[in-house]
Order: C-alpha cells, then sequence, then structure tokens
C-alpha cells in the first residue's frame, strides 16, 4: 500500500511534445512550429528523444504572459 502512494505521488519533471501541447492547449504540430520557429519553449534533447521540462513550460509561459501586456 505505501508503495502505491509513493508511485502515485511522483509527478513527471519531462514532459513528451505531445504531453507539453496537451497541456498549453495547442496541437502537437502548432508546437512543432513553434519550436522550429524556436518560439516555444527550451528543450531537452536525448539522443532523438525530445523533452521539456516542466519548470521551463511554465517560465515560458510567463514570459509569453509578459510579452503580451
Amino acid at each position: 500500500m505505501q508503495q502505491e502512494d509513493e508511485q502515485q505521488e511522483i509527478q513527471p519533471l519531462l514532459l513528451t511534445i505531445p504531453q507539453a501541447a496537451r497541456s498549453l492547449g495547442i496541437s502537437r504540430a502548432k508546437l512543432y512550429v513553434l519550436l522550429a520557429q524556436q518560439q516555444g519553449p527550451p528543450v531537452i534533447r536525448f539522443g532523438r528523444a525530445v523533452r521539456i521540462s516542466i519548470d521551463s513550460l511554465q517560465k515560458w509561459i510567463k514570459e509569453q504572459e509578459n510579452a503580451s501586456l
């Protein structure tokens, strides 16, 4: 039982592109376009795997909010 509770508390630190797109409420394709134009959040690469940290995603969102003010 304790092991199950510990596993449920673990939150991912890195998101895949589809996960990040869902959390932003945009399509995966739109996020790929933003990344290709270097207008999206910073990514971390592990070989061919591309991930976005939750912290950098939140920071990027704040920057977008401030830029639109």
